[in-house]
């Protein structure tokens, strides 16, 4: 299915690994040209010369801590004119009420909670303009799932899950688009990383931690791209009537 999306522009924040990465991949595959924002320059720049070889678009990058006060301004600024925002920059840890101080809480929710609010208020007043854009949000399922063990990001989620669809509900007024998705587990590095801590700590081989998939759906983690496809058809213009909404992918695990 061609999804109509050659030649747009997309910004795609935690772009240089992870989900981000692959919604990059994913968007590029399909002819955009793709801007890069994470806080790691060097991984940034690798990442743009590896899209842009293998898929022949644009594919242009900036480090940026999202979390800091003008940063959204900033990296507006320096976007110009998108069709495309995937916001998806920031990983919460982990803890419970009393384990995270209010110094974790708010830096955590500076650069995902707050980082998604702020870019989002400054592409959307640009595609006002235009009257035409999609924002997605790629939020987390711990925001419909809760888990007191992980207060700060089940919390935070939660709040994106209401400001995308508080937003979504809106913006066709303007000819625009606001939606997200929750991925359950991915196979990213970081979740890689945390497998292989548990598994050192209860098999005593950090090794084994793929036998720690066993109890998820299917017997695995999803992939990146699994997530990334769905953000490239929400983005496209095979998917206009959708809107102020979020869709789980997590092999069902949510319904559990």
């Amino acid at each position: 299915m061609d999804l109509e999306l050659k030649g747009k522009r997309a910004l795609v924040t935690g772009g240089s690994k992870g989900i981000g990465r692959a919604c990059a991949e994913a968007l590029a595959a399909e002819g955009c040209n793709v801007l890069l924002v994470s806080r790691t320059a060097k991984a940034l720049a690798a990442a743009a010369d590896e899209v842009r070889a293998r898929h022949g678009v644009d594919a242009q990058w900036k480090a940026a801590d999202l979390s800091q006060r003008g940063a959204a301004e900033d990296v507006a600024g320096w976007a110009g004119e998108i069709d495309i925002l995937v916001n998806n920059a920031g990983a919460i840890p982990g803890g419970d009420l009393l384990g995270v101080d209010e110094e974790t809480w708010r830096g955590a929710w500076d650069l995902k909670v707050f980082g998604y609010i702020n870019l989002s208020r400054q592409v959307y007043a640009r595609m006002k303009v235009r009257r035409r854009g999609v924002i997605v949000n790629v939020v987390g399922s711990a925001g419909e799932k809760m888990n007191a063990a992980y207060i700060t990001g089940s919390v935070g989620n939660a709040a994106l899950i209401a400001f995308t669809r508080a937003l979504g509900g809106a913006s066709h007024a303007d000819e625009i688009r606001v939606l997200g998705i929750n991925p359950g587990p991915i196979a990213t590095d970081r979740l890689v990383g945390l497998y292989r801590q548990m598994a050192q700590s209860q098999l005593g081989d950090a090794s084994r931690y793929e036998e720690l998939f066993n109890g998820m759906s299917f017997g695995r983690p999803g992939k990146p791209e699994e997530v990334a496809w769905t953000v490239a058809f929400f983005a496209s213009p095979r998917s206009t009537y959708t809107s102020g909404c979020m869709l789980t992918i997590d092999g069902g695990q949510v319904n559990r």
